[in-house]
């Protein structure tokens, strides 16, 4: 049977999650619905509270949900973006409620076309795993790790497990599934797992920058980042390698960023932190950081490569999917992993409940690469564009290159045209298809007009309606 769910053996059928981060958790609600027990296998012990832990690495640095993620969020727990405000996440307009810069323009403050959240990944991560685990049909064993799987190359047929805080060289426990996802993040070991049962490990396709960051919480001055204007970002390109901002949190305080390629990464000492920060091009985050409270050291973060692991070519074994990071990984300065988590959630529900073909893992796994799909052209696509890039993905043909020519000409009036600006903004947040920025509308402006005046300084209020 190559059915994602199986037909069980004993106990009825059972689904195994590795990793307990946003993938797994929301995969596990899905598949609660198709599985008599779901078992969400955890190397961490989670927190009590929103705290963050050992196995989310990029924990202490800017989360954002972008629109997409938010309409996946709430079409899976109905309710959630109420909690998530209830609970003090920041909602950011955009462009309106920050000031923006990008590709040596400022952005106009027109009214938001989209909104984020930029609270803390705990915070949101501890509201998903408290409605989650509410389940009684979802099983937690935490403080283990995922170290191999059972079966063959034709199926898969449970996992290998061993206590994190055990000895190393006991006898791992098996553990028996219908189904096995892979939801263990960055680190995923499953295609060593599968070579190890005789299964093909699937075909990566790399694109890595070497682009670096370190980020620092903030208290600001009072009157300033707490009214019309809530925070500032520069962001990094090929003509501004340099990025970095302040964005707001749940409590009141902000979380800095300064981003810098391979050979000129941003420090974690303190002070060079606070030096790091005047590369940008221009002073405001560097004058609001003289003012402001520093409330945490430095962390920094280096793994920002984009991997695609095509599982779909030619296809896993039976009862195997992944999901995640464990199957597409973008560089985390675009804000795509929690919304693409949420959005690839939504598509192996669809997937499941397709009345019109049997959901076979192959059909699943195309899927969930297929929700993961815009996310990776934009964040692979913006990245070839950056010096010093490699990777197997860094070529990407003919037709992206005539893409490249027509996205530049967005890129040029996305900060001062209005229309252009709207559908730009939505294809970044995941809300609206690449195809909008080919909208009748969008392509007048991008092929026969000159981009719109924008500021020339840092524009301190929204605009007026109308203007």
């Amino acid at each position: 049977m190559n059915s994602a769910v199986g037909a069980g053996r004993r106990g009825g059928r059972h689904v195994v999650v590795a990793g307990g981060s946003l993938a797994g958790l929301l995969a596990a609600h899905v598949l609660a619905g198709h599985a008599d027990r779901v078992t969400v296998v955890e190397r961490d012990r989670f927190p009590g509270s929103a705290e963050p832990r050992p196995g989310v690495p990029q924990g202490r640095h800017p989360h954002v949900l972008l629109q997409g993620g938010q309409v996946a969020m709430e079409a899976l727990l109905p309710g959630f973006l109420t909690e998530l405000r209830e609970a003090g996440a920041p909602w950011v307009g955009m462009p309106s409620d920050m000031v923006l810069w990008q590709a040596g323009r400022w952005f106009r403050r027109v009214s938001a076309s989209t909104h984020i959240y930029t609270g803390s990944r705990a915070q949101l991560e501890e509201l998903v795993r408290r409605r989650v685990l509410a389940n009684p049909l979802i099983d937690t064993v935490e403080g283990t790790e995922v170290v191999g799987l059972l079966g063959d190359a034709s199926r898969v047929r449970g996992v290998l497990l061993r206590e994190r805080s055990g000895d190393t060289r006991a006898e791992p426990r098996a553990l028996e599934a219908d189904l096995v996802v892979d939801a263990s993040g960055t680190g995923t070991k499953a295609p060593q797992w599968l070579a190890t049962i005789g299964a093909a490990a699937p075909h990566e396709e790399t694109l890595d920058t070497g682009l670096a960051y370190a980020s620092r919480v903030y208290r600001g001055p009072k009157g300033v980042l707490d009214g019309a204007t809530v925070g500032y970002y520069v962001y990094p390109g090929p003509s501004q390698l340099h990025g970095g901002g302040a964005l707001p949190l749940e409590d009141g305080t902000h979380l800095v960023i300064v981003s810098g390629l391979r050979g000129d990464e941003p420090p974690t000492d303190d002070d060079e932190f606070v030096t790091y920060a005047k590369r940008l091009g221009h002073p405001l985050l560097d004058r609001w950081m003289d003012e402001a409270e520093p409330l945490s050291p430095a962390f920094g973060y280096r793994r920002t490569a984009n991997v695609r692991r095509r599982y779909d070519l030619p296809g896993p074994p039976a009862g195997f999917l992944a999901t995640g990071d464990a199957l597409c990984t973008f560089n985390p300065i675009y804000g795509q992993g929690m919304a693409a988590a949420a959005m690839s959630a939504v598509a192996l529900r669809d997937a499941l409940a397709d009345p019109h073909r049997t959901p076979t893992t192959r059909h699943a796994q195309r899927a969930l690469l297929a929700a993961s799909r815009q996310a990776w052209d934009i964040s692979a696509g913006a990245d070839r564009k950056m010096p010093g890039a490699l990777g197997s993905a860094l070529d990407g043909g003919p037709a992206d290159r005539v893409a490249d020519w027509y996205l530049r000409r967005v890129l040029e009036r996305a900060p001062g045209d209005p229309v252009v600006g709207d559908a730009f903004r939505a294809v970044l947040t995941l809300a609206r298809p690449v195809s909008a920025l080919f909208a009748p509308p969008v392509a007048r402006a991008v092929l026969f007009t000159r981009p719109a005046p924008t500021p020339t300084k840092p524009p301190a209020t929204p605009e007026g309606p109308g203007v």
